[in-house]
């Protein structure tokens, strides 16, 4: 009997314990192109503090719209600043939050045997009679989709491939629709096309000019239930060794610590 309730005690003890643990992870959205950087930051941080980051990705505006309507997040990183920004207006956050944490980039990428040479000829791949399908991320919520448009746009060639244009849901899908072969070129983010199964396909970057600049940004939710480990990473996305992995993903960052890897 008594064998019996001191196994009680203990399992209603562990009960508990795993109760703190779960209510000591920090619930992220995170931007499609966060994919493989976050990765790495996140375990990075749950190393150095042993606070778990549960990350979940998507496209930025989805998350806006999910987050008005009371998703349960503790910390948003969007691709897009104004998302956060609007968010802060709406009292949705906590005050003093709002972090500009990079700035994105896009390039042209093409599997590594596509016939056409993209590193060669940059935007003229896309012209080429052997892509008949470009893929960019939804340029309605997502900012890398709105970036393609400007660039094509810019380069004066936008009306004769958007026939050929299908979109991803977000930034991350695009990548999956060229990585498929449904497409055989597409306007992705360069943090995307250096991860490990991209980075030997063939890429041409996008000269920054040619489209706004992706500002994407950070902000701990007023809603959040873990609000001191959210502020926590966010301090460490801010370091130098947060910082120092985003920019080897191919981010850059605004003001005069500006890195370019």
């Amino acid at each position: 009997m008594r064998m019996r309730r001191t196994f009680k005690a203990v399992l209603i003890l562990a009960l508990l314990f795993a109760g703190i643990a779960r209510a000591q992870d920090i619930r992220v959205a995170a931007a499609a192109d966060l994919q493989f950087a976050m990765q790495d930051v996140a375990a990075q941080f749950q190393k150095q503090t042993g606070a778990k980051v549960d990350v979940t990705y998507g496209s930025s505006g989805n998350f806006f719209t999910q987050m008005q309507n009371g998703a349960p997040f503790d910390i948003f990183f969007s691709a897009d600043i104004d998302y956060p920004r609007k968010l802060e207006a709406a009292g949705l956050a906590e005050p003093g939050t709002l972090y500009q944490y990079a700035v994105g980039r896009i390039v042209i990428w093409m599997p590594a045997d596509a016939k056409a040479d993209v590193v060669r000829d940059g935007w003229k791949a896309l012209l080429d009679a052997s892509v008949q399908k470009i893929s960019i991320a939804n340029p309605e919520h997502a900012p890398y989709g709105r970036a393609a448009v400007a660039a094509l746009q810019r380069a004066g060639i936008y009306d004769q491939v958007k026939a050929k244009l299908v979109y991803g849901e977000n930034i991350s899908q695009a990548v999956q629709f060229v990585q498929s072969g449904n497409a055989q070129a597409g306007i992705v983010a360069m943090s995307l096309a250096v991860s490990p199964g991209m980075k030997d396909g063939k890429r041409w970057e996008i000269p920054v000019g040619l489209y706004p600049p992706i500002e994407q940004g950070a902000i701990v939710l007023k809603s959040a239930k873990n609000k001191q480990q959210a502020r926590a990473f966010l301090e460490f996305v801010k370091s130098e060794a947060g910082r120092g992995t985003l920019a080897k993903y191919g981010f850059t960052f605004a003001g005069p610590r500006a890195q370019v890897p």
